[in-house]
């Protein structure tokens, strides 16, 4: 694996669709560069800190967010003279988006009183009702034809789905909900999850037209649910809850397929592999690759995994009773492209990243970490999960193996990261900084 030099941003930076170019943020100034040799395309001055990028469908346009004066901003990497401002005045900007097609800018205001949808074709606007959320609680379909609200009104909960192309109205349901925290599309459109707030445990199932497909709900008592994520197939919902269980629900019944545990000591299967991340002294370790060779020069200690032999204890921490939103049950859960493997993070249980094979019904490997998991994702080209932990190495596992790669830049530490459309490398940030990591063969 082949590192860039590290370069300076406040937000994560996104890829285009096309995989050619990397849009970064620097306070108040919008970088471009090309992802290949990290030269830089265009600098777009905005009139304030972006607090959001988003790059348009087809890659002609990046939105920037300028909340904190509900403005938005629009620049054209094919032309760097065009440019757009959107100000939404008193009113402000809470959270901003592209529309499926990248020529209209969705916004919703301050207090979510409203939902404006600026055309930059012809330069109107159209007000919808105002969302229940701000971020969560509107998605548009993978089809793009579709966008879905979620609504709160007389104390109920509603969802509104609209026509994506003109925005009229096509349906508006009541939910059998407390209070719905969020709504998902299935990635073939044909199936809407929503579940509610934490306090109820519940998960509703809808058709595109609003009808009732199907509903689930594992208990009645202790908070409910944490996380939800379709697989990229659209046949199964895996549902992460506060229990420290994952159910995969199967598309037909809405019953579990698979119960994923968050046990310790994992001791099963058999099969299953455990990597421990272990540090040692500098020499200890059996010679790496010329490049960590370098890096081990500049520090006293290297890290490897060990397998360990089961029964294997995955430290537990408890949360504090006395405090709001506890860290507890499943926070995080992504699939690999082809729906086969699961990964997951039980949050009082931070260092561990829990692999699950979906077609055995099995647990597939643990990696456990010295510091606590901050981020996952898998390649879109294939099975390769990569892992970040606020540390100077970036994790990665394949069906092969796992293995520790070390960063070779001095005081970075990898936080968050995000793969690049085609799978051949990846952005990682830490609190100021981004770097690209390329995947080599």
């Amino acid at each position: 694996m082949d590192f860039s030099e590290s370069y300076r941003c406040s937000l994560l930076p996104a890829y285009s669709p096309d995989g050619r170019f990397i849009a970064a943020a620097v306070e108040y100034r919008l970088v471009i560069r090309e992802v290949e040799s990290l030269k830089v395309v265009q600098i777009y001055s905005c009139l304030d800190k972006i607090h959001r990028i988003e790059w348009s469908a087809g890659g002609k346009y990046v939105l920037c967010g300028l909340h904190s004066r509900g403005i938005v901003q629009v620049w054209s990497v094919e032309d760097p003279e065009w440019a757009c401002k959107i100000d939404e005045g008193p009113a402000g900007i809470k959270h901003c988006r592209w529309s499926p097609d990248g020529l209209s800018v969705v916004l919703v205001a301050d207090f979510c009183v409203r939902m404006t949808i600026w055309s930059l074709v012809d330069r109107k606007c159209t007000y919808l009702p105002g969302p229940k959320h701000a971020a969560k609680g509107v998605a548009f379909s993978p089809r793009a034809d579709q966008l879905a609200v979620l609504e709160r009104k007389d104390c109920k909960d509603w969802l509104a789905l609209y026509s994506a192309s003109g925005w009229e109205l096509q349906a508006r349901v009541q939910l059998q909900t407390m209070d719905a925290a969020d709504v998902a599309w299935s990635p073939d459109s044909s199936k809407l999850a929503v579940w509610d707030s934490p306090l109820t445990y519940a998960v509703l199932v809808l058709g595109p037209d609003g009808a009732s497909l199907g509903s689930y709900s594992a208990y009645g008592d202790g908070l409910g649910v944490r996380s939800v994520a379709w697989s990229p197939g659209g046949d199964l919902l895996a549902v992460g809850s506060y229990d420290q269980v994952v159910r995969v629900l199967n598309s037909v019944t809405w019953q579990p397929l698979l119960e994923c545990q968050h046990g310790s000591p994992v001791d099963e299967p058999a099969e299953v592999a455990v990597y421990q991340e272990v540090e040692e002294p500098r020499g200890v370790l059996a010679p790496m690759q010329v490049q960590q060779q370098q890096v081990a020069a500049k520090r006293d200690t290297r890290a490897r995994y060990l397998v360990c032999p089961l029964p294997v204890d995955v430290t537990n921490i408890p949360p504090p009773t006395n405090k709001p939103n506890p860290k507890l049950g499943v926070s995080s859960i992504a699939w690999s492209p082809n729906s086969s493997l699961l990964s997951t993070v039980n949050e009082n249980m931070p260092h561990a990243v829990w692999i699950w094979d979906v077609l055995s019904a099995s647990l597939a490997a643990v990696l456990v970490h010295i510091s606590s998991v901050r981020s996952m994702a898998w390649s879109p080209a294939g099975d390769c999960l990569a892992v970040g932990t606020s540390s100077s190495r970036v994790y990665v596992w394949t069906a092969e193996g796992a293995s520790i790669v070390h960063i070779p830049l001095a005081g970075f530490s990898a936080a968050q990261l995000a793969w690049a459309p085609d799978g051949s490398n990846f952005a990682l940030m830490d609190q100021e900084a981004f770097c690209c990591a390329y995947v080599t063969s």
